[in-house]
């Protein structure tokens, strides 16, 4: 359709182009964008038809003006174009993309802005003389914005050729060779494939007798064997742990024989304590604790019940005895003689 009407002109530059016709621009751009993405067996096709539409936005940007020179002298060249311009081209796009971007970003927060004033204009008062200069603004700011996006896609669309081209040239190298050598290319990989697999597998093979770990002694084993009479407390196993050492390998695989190559060796150490013992070995230890509270509570019990003890508490009971005996008495003392009793004649009325 916009072909067919006939919008952009080859005599026109991008003045000569109205704001409401500047975003049908990027008409074939974003058709070569969703080309480019199609999913299809035979995909030299697709980038063919994907570069024709990316070229037709470009030779239309370029008969706008809308192209830096630079870069259209870069683009003209094509592949004589050495790494240095290569490069520059490179960052000078790059260049070009983010202040696109930036332009963008600030005309959307403007408009943003511009919208909560004259929404809280319209709550306060209604609005006066002004509007037209309004009007324009927002048609300079859209125009701008609109040219913003096309410099943008046209950085996009330069980047995108140049990767087409290279996925093309490789595409048809592949078909070449395939063409050339029939089904050898792809028989001669799946084939250097499998002898890898093989060699990888005997290998494993070959090392796992020797590498095969060996079980683990753990706590929760022993303390099992120790529950069901396979074994006891005192039989103590090798399973000890020793504390990790960090530093460099020359230090570490090495015997450390002095104070300063173990202190070297320590540098790397971990922000954690480090565990002093196994598992198993605490457990230990805690039994052997349990057994001397027994022993000492098996002690005090037969303390408690000898003779001297026996004793002592009888001893114990006669002082009670006694105790109660007298509160006894100065009770019944205190019913006797009540509080104030013997002061009735130094009172007047006594």
């Amino acid at each position: 359709m916009v072909s067919k009407l006939g919008l952009f002109s080859s005599n026109e530059t991008k003045e000569d182009v109205s704001t409401a016709n500047l975003k049908y621009l990027l008409v074939p751009y974003y058709l070569g964008e969703m080309t480019e993405q199609v999913e299809q067996e035979d995909r030299i096709p697709v980038l063919k038809a994907s570069q024709d539409h990316l070229k037709e936005f470009i030779s239309v940007c370029e008969a706008l003006e809308l192209i830096p020179e630079d870069e259209l002298q870069l683009y003209r060249q094509g592949q004589s174009e050495t790494g240095a311009n290569r490069r520059a081209q490179k960052v000078a796009r790059f260049k070009r993309q983010k202040a696109a971007e930036t332009k963008l970003q600030e005309i959307k927060e403007r408009k943003e802005r511009r919208g909560r004033s004259l929404r809280a204009m319209a709550l306060s008062a209604p609005i006066e003389a002004g509007e037209e200069d309004d009007l324009e603004a927002d048609g300079e700011e859209e125009r701008e914005a609109w040219l913003a996006t096309i410099s943008l896609a046209l950085c996009k669309a330069f980047d995108l050729v140049d990767m087409l081209k290279k996925e093309e040239e490789m595409l048809l190298a592949v078909k070449e060779r395939k063409e050339k050598d029939g089904n050898a290319f792809a028989r001669e990989m799946l084939d250097e494939r499998r002898q890898k697999a093989e060699a990888w597998h005997q290998n494993a093979a070959s090392r796992a007798p020797y590498s095969k770990p060996a079980a683990p002694i753990t706590c929760a084993t022993f303390a099992q064997d120790v529950i069901e009479g396979r074994a006891s407390v005192s039989q103590a196993h090798d399973h000890k742990h020793q504390p990790l050492i960090f530093g460099p390998a020359s230090l570490v695989g090495g015997g450390l024989t002095s104070e300063r190559e173990r202190m070297a060796a320590q540098v790397f150490q971990p922000s954690f304590r480090m565990p002093t013992m196994s598992i198993e070995q605490a457990g230990l230890a805690e039994m052997k604790m349990m057994e001397q509270w027994q022993e000492r509570t098996a002690k005090m019990i037969q303390e408690a019940s000898s003779s001297w003890h026996k004793d002592d508490n009888s001893l114990a009971q006669d002082d009670e005895d006694e105790e109660e005996e007298k509160a006894r008495a100065f009770d019944d003392w205190k019913d006797e003689n009540p509080r104030g009793a013997g002061n009735k004649k130094l009172t007047p009325c006594g």
